[in-house]
């Protein structure tokens, strides 16, 4: 009765009727919307990983209510629910319903309870009730005011919607201290955008007065990013947001106060005469504070920016980190508890949304110095046999050593694709950016900018030129510190790290500089001469955070010295100077030395667990996976001589994470350069010997024609196996066989005069493939 009704059929015909009845749609603050939860995984080639698209979502009040899978009605009506809870699980929706129709089956996500649904489908307020039982004055008047998402131009994605109703919560609840953790690269400036937009058109404030609009106070450590931050909130009238910074001070003799969103940087706040800025507010002025970049010291117990986070401690505050709680940043979770929302890098990198990685480990000759008598000091003293990495360019400055770093990284890299490099210190940024601008192959004299804090104005303006997606001037930055944080810059596909990594929070902020998406960008390279790698053997890496701490109080501030104590040396290379206590040790090479250097590279990927594998970590998953894929050989081969049997299992190889680049180093891996992919599969699952492509063409050439049975047809399958030979199996695929058709023949009309009709000239395409994988 059902065979002939297709899944569009079922939700036209009986499950649209069904939630029109209910009122989605046409209750006023409902709404249903199929979503696109991620655009799967980024695969090499521009190919996606699966997209999850949920078939029907319930919408109230800006509130996800629940999740509908859908299912043709010739199915079971719970054929649905796995992926129901899937996706209700994802959008934070609390009820999860799987229908074919016919029937109905409900989940409570949060209950647990679930079974058939026995009576009519919920209504928005039916469900809303469901979902809320404790009212909410303010949720209801944070979900009246719509997102500001540009006239329908963009979508929230569902891990920001989850964030800013987890924090929407939070304050509606009373909590004066919240913390959102994201990775790099999700948006959490566009989530305090719209947080700070419900909060303001709501009337939201701490004094209750029904009418007055919050202030709200967007605090960060770098100029930048209170730039970006500032740009961002542009749907904001002109006259409700103000920046704070000198110039503005100068000119109206204080602070601002005509406004309601306010962006400043922490070092503003703390300039002034006689008193820091941040003192010519109130305390209670601000109703809302956000803290971007929160773990980089205003939650500190210690810091000095502490300090004016506690002046203003009437305002609820909303710290953003990328990074979960660890060792490094326990005072920030200390002070904030933990994040009402978390989501990962590796949840980022696996929907789709941030670009995944491979990482070149760049080891050398020159990795450690040994002091041996035969090369020549510049300046300064000698002080110990052996220096390593810690020491170069902050104790021990070999200029040779950098200059063949540098040569090495540009000999691998594509020239034309915008990089940032990581220096030890500012003077050693200056020293790599003149390498570069030597080596490169570019005219262009802008190609390599340094950017660091003695860079001043000039440097925000290389900056901005490199963030510009437009331009590709400069192509190179080189930095030490000041860009490893807050710098939205899509575009970067190169990272080199020549510095030591100190915390597992700055390993991930520099990860970060790459991970956002680009067009055809499907992947980045990290260039690790520092072995910063190994932390991601670190359980730290992409785990949980640990659990919280109880808040400590601060100390109290020491009493000043009587004579001012002399300024302890920066460390290693802190932005702000790099005077060393001691004059470096300067040495240059014995003749000859500089060209012995040798470089060891290898080639980690972003593996399927989610963490970064070596070749060897990649083969063993490899074989792992085809043994559940593939029985024999024989069944391997089958797939293999079929060219669409052949298309879908690599798809479905890819799907899984083993993409073209990865399964071309593992024929470098094997031995096998110039094998077809198939032998590189069946030597890894069965230890058969690769054969080469030039083996397998010649074996087809000298037996697998006879079934062309014109000249022009066996001209034509000649062309294929040359095309196949030199190029590989990717010439094989049925999308190539028009290519190939026209590039012989012009067009399809004068190869069919020639060779017959598609349908033979395909089965002989197809005929000499299987001949080509024959045992």
């Amino acid at each position: 009765m059902f065979e002939s009704e297709t899944e569009s059929d079922t939700r036209a015909n009986r499950i649209d009727p069904v939630l029109a009845a209910a009122g989605w749609g046409s209750v006023e603050g409902s709404r249903i919307r199929r979503e696109v939860i991620c655009p799967g995984r980024i695969m090499p080639g521009g190919k996606r990983g699966e997209q999850l698209t949920a078939d029907y979502v319930l919408i109230y009040r800006d509130q996800k209510l629940a999740v509908i899978e859908a299912k043709r009605a010739g199915l079971h009506h719970t054929t649905g629910v796995a992926q129901a809870k899937d996706y209700a699980g994802r959008l934070k929706a609390r009820f999860a319903y799987a229908t074919n129709g016919l029937g109905w089956y409900e989940t409570d996500m949060i209950g647990g309870a679930e079974g058939d649904l026995n009576q009519p489908f919920p209504t928005p307020g039916q469900l809303w009730e469901r979902c809320f039982a404790e009212a909410s004055l303010w949720r209801e008047r944070f979900g009246a005011v719509p997102f500001e998402v540009a006239g329908g131009k963009w979508e929230l994605r569902y891990y920001q919607h989850n964030a800013i109703n987890a924090v929407l919560e939070a304050v509606g609840r009373g909590e004066k201290r919240v913390l959102l953790t994201l990775a790099t690269g999700t948006g959490k400036t566009s989530i305090a955008f719209q947080i700070a937009w419900k909060l303001f058109h709501a009337r939201w404030n701490l004094s209750g007065e029904p009418t007055r609009r919050p202030r709200i106070l967007f605090l960060a450590d770098r100029n930048i990013l209170a730039d970006q931050a500032y740009n961002a909130f542009s749907a904001f009238d002109p006259n409700a947001i103000t920046r704070i910074d000198p110039d503005t001070l100068r000119k109206k003799g204080g602070v601002p106060k005509n406004a309601s969103v306010f962006f400043t940087i922490f070092q503003t706040f703390m300039t002034g005469d006689g008193q820091p800025s941040y003192e010519g507010y109130p305390p209670d002025f601000f109703d809302f504070i956000v803290i971007d970049e929160c773990h980089r010291g205003g939650a500190n117990d210690e810091g000095n920016w502490r300090g004016i986070m506690e002046y203003f401690s009437p305002a609820v505050q909303l710290g953003l980190t990328a990074t979960p709680r660890r060792k490094h940043n326990a005072d920030t979770y200390a002070y904030f508890g933990e994040p009402v929302y978390v989501y990962s890098l590796r949840e980022g990198i696996e929907d789709g949304f941030l670009t995944p990685f491979k990482v070149r480990q760049m080891a050398s000759t020159i990795d450690e110095y040994v002091w041996d008598g035969t090369d020549e000091i510049i300046s300064g003293e000698v002080e110990k046999d052996k220096y390593t990495e810690a020491d170069f360019n902050t104790r021990i400055v070999i200029e040779g050593r950098e200059r063949s770093r540098v040569a090495e990284f540009m000999s691998e890299i594509d020239q034309r694709q915008k990089t940032l490099v990581f220096c030890a210190t500012q003077e050693h940024a200056l020293r790599v950016r003149n390498y570069i601008n030597q080596i490169k192959t570019s005219s262009n004299p802008n190609y390599c900018h340094r950017v660091t804090a003695d860079d001043g104005k000039l440097g925000e303006q290389h900056l901005r030129d490199f963030q510009d997606n437009d331009k590709t001037i400069p192509t190179i930055l080189t930095t030490s510190q000041k860009l490893s944080t807050g710098v939205d810059a899509r575009n970067v596909r190169n990272i080199v790290l020549m510095r030591p990594i100190r915390s597992m929070i700055e390993f991930k902020q520099i990860i970060g500089r790459g991970t956002r998406t680009y067009d055809r960008k499907d992947f980045f390279t990290i260039y690790d001469f520092v072995k910063a790698h190994e932390k991601f053997n670190d359980p730290e890496w992409d785990g949980e955070p640990l659990p919280p701490e109880e808040p400590r109080p601060r100390p109290p501030k020491p009493e000043p010295p009587e004579k001012p104590e002399p300024p302890e040396p920066p460390e290693g290379g802190e932005e702000g100077g790099d005077d060393e206590p001691k004059p470096k040790l300067v040495i240059k090479l014995a003749d000859g030395k500089e060209r012995l250097i040798q470089y060891i590279a290898a080639t980690s990927y972003w593996g399927p667990g989610g963490k970064p594998m070596t070749a060897q970590q990649f083969m063993e998953s490899l074989f792992g996976d085809l043994s559940g894929m593939i029985d024999d050989e024989d069944e391997l081969r089958g797939k293999w001589s079929d060219p669409d049997e052949r298309e879908r299992f690599v798809t479905l190889l890819e799907q899984r994470g083993y993409g073209a680049d990865q399964l071309a180093d593992m024929r470098r891996l094997i031995d096998a350069p110039n094998s077809d992919l198939f032998d590189v599969l069946a030597y890894i699952r069965f230890t058969t010997p690769p054969k080469t492509r030039s083996d397998r063409a010649n074996a087809a050439r000298n037996g697998g024609l006879d079934g062309a049975d014109t000249a022009p047809m066996r001209d034509f399958l000649l062309d294929v196996l040359k095309a196949y030979e030199t190029v590989g199996e990717t010439e094989l695929s049925p999308r190539k066989l028009g290519d190939l058709l026209k590039a012989r023949y012009g067009t399809f009309e004068d190869a069919k005069s020639k060779l017959g009709d598609m349908l033979s000239i395909r089965q002989a395409f197809i005929n000499v493939q299987r001949y080509l994988y024959r045992g």
